[in-house]
Order: C-alpha cells, then structure tokens, then sequence
C-alpha cells in the first residue's frame, strides 16, 4: 500500500516543466525518461498536497565504455555511428529541474544527447524521420544490428549487465535492411518482417521465448506501402530484471533498393513506455 497522502501512480506533467511532455510517477520515485503527452495517456492530476514532488536530478556523467553491446541485447560494439539530427520547430526541453524534497535522482547519461531543438530522428540512410522522444532518451551511437546496413535512433539502458556481459536497453532505432532478409521489391515486406522477426528473436533476447502477436498488417506509411508486426516476447531466465517486452517491427517501403526498418522495444521493467511504440509508429514520415 502507499502512504497516506501519497500521490497514486500513474503519468503527470513532466516536474522539469517541459512542455507537452509527462512522466510516470509509480508512487515511490519518477521514470528515468519522460514522453509526449498525447492517446494512450492519461495524466494525472489531482491536489496539489497529493502531487508527485519535484525530483533532485543528478548532473549527467559521460557515457561509460562498454565492451560488448546489444542491438536490442548482446550485440558486439564494432563502430561508433554518427546520427543525422532532423532540427525542427520546437524544443527538447534540457535538465534544470530545482531541488525538491525527496532527494529522488534523475537517470544519468547512457550516450550523447541531441541537439537543442531536436524534435525528429531524420534517418538520411533509411529514408524515414519519426519523432525525438525527448528527455532521458540518448542518441543510439552503439553497433549497427546485423540486420541493417546503417542504424539511426535513440535508446536508454534498463539494465547495465546481464548474464552474457552485455546491457539491456530501451530502444527505436532504423536503417536499410541489410541483404538476405527476404526483400525481393515491392510486395516482399511481409515476408521480409518474417525474417527480421526470427532474427531478432534469435539474436538479442534470452532463449527460450514465447511470442504473442498484436497485430501482423499491412500498413500505409505516410503513402508509402509497409508491414508492421508488433508483438510481446517473454521468457523466464535467471540474470534479466525484465522477464519480456514489447516490440515492434515495421519496414517501409520507400522506393530504395532496400527498404527501411523501424524497430522498437521497450522491456516490461519500463511498460508504463509501451504507448510510445504505436505513437512513434504514427508519425513516421517517408523522405
């Protein structure tokens, strides 16, 4: 039970004040990272006495070096990718927060941050743009995943070790599917899914796991033709905090050779995040 006068978990608006943007309160501390408002979530408000109070954010430390990194977990570190940063209207919002009362620390840097202003993710390599989820998402400067040809995004760290060596993240990144994963042109992007999806499986989450299939459609991408497959993974292995996630897999046809590939996970250590997946899926656009 929570104590008395204790502000009810749930989303509210961002303590840092950044606007358009809320946090999940879980009645002890706040989210490491903060999301758009907009469907799916419900903010709460409340009395001001039964308000979440104003965290204490800890400077940001550098990035730590990392000898082994997942895609999605497990991957090896073997390039530093640069992200081309789409700069729009709009702001980030940075981290200014006032002394509070709890003494409740902020998430510490997991990689580079974006420019000021940045509101999308322009993938130049993949051809799609999609939204910056703001505070406490990191620009994705880790390996490319075997998948595609070049990576582009954003991610955070949900657990710094797991029992292969390397770190469990947060993630929605893209790029150009890389050859041998069904793509043959126009009409292949389901098939293509149904490869990646194995892959993925196989390559970046503990086995053995079960798959719950959401939705596996054929969809329209900002005009463009795709196919999407969003699913929930679970598994029971000794070493992970997160016991599964939800992810989704979307490819975009985008008159390239090799079509792009949206992916995105969010571990169940963190499923207050899961509504951003079909958010971000909604506003991506083709270039």
């Amino acid at each position: 039970m929570s104590a008395p006068g204790a502000a009810p978990p749930g989303w509210y608006p961002d303590p840092d004040g950044a606007p358009g943007m809320v946090r999940w309160w879980n009645g002890i501390g706040w989210s490491d990272v903060a999301t758009p408002a907009g469907p799916g979530v419900t903010t709460g408000t409340g009395e001001q006495t039964l308000r979440p109070p104003r965290p204490v954010w800890q400077p940001a430390g550098p990035a730590a070096t990392r000898s082994r990194v997942p895609w999605v977990v497990g991957a090896v570190v073997a390039a530093v990718v640069v992200l081309v940063v789409g700069v729009v209207l709009g702001t980030s919002g940075g981290r200014t927060g006032d002394p509070g009362p709890t003494g409740v620390a902020g998430p510490t840097a997991t990689g580079p941050t974006f420019a000021p202003g940045t509101v999308q993710i322009v993938d130049n390599q993949a051809g799609i743009a999609y939204p910056f989820l703001g505070d406490g998402w990191y620009q994705y400067v880790l390996s490319p995943p075997l998948e595609t040809t070049s990576v582009a995004g954003q991610y955070f760290v949900t657990q710094d070790t797991v029992p292969d060596g390397g770190e469990f993240i947060a993630q929605i990144t893209s790029g150009p599917v890389a050859e041998g994963y069904g793509w043959t042109g126009p009409g292949s992007a389901q098939a293509t899914v149904d490869t990646l999806t194995e892959s993925v499986r196989a390559n970046y989450y503990p086995g053995p796991n079960e798959a719950e299939v959401l939705r596996d459609e054929a969809v329209t991408v900002d005009g463009a033709p795709g196919w999407i497959r969003e699913f929930v993974l679970s598994w029971d292995n000794p070493g992970y905090d997160a016991t599964g996630e939800r992810a989704a897999l979307l490819v975009v046809d985008t008159g390239r050779s090799a079509p792009a590939l949206l992916y995105l996970s969010i571990p169940n250590t963190h499923a207050e995040l899961y509504g951003v997946i079909d958010r971000v899926v909604e506003a991506v656009d083709v270039l």
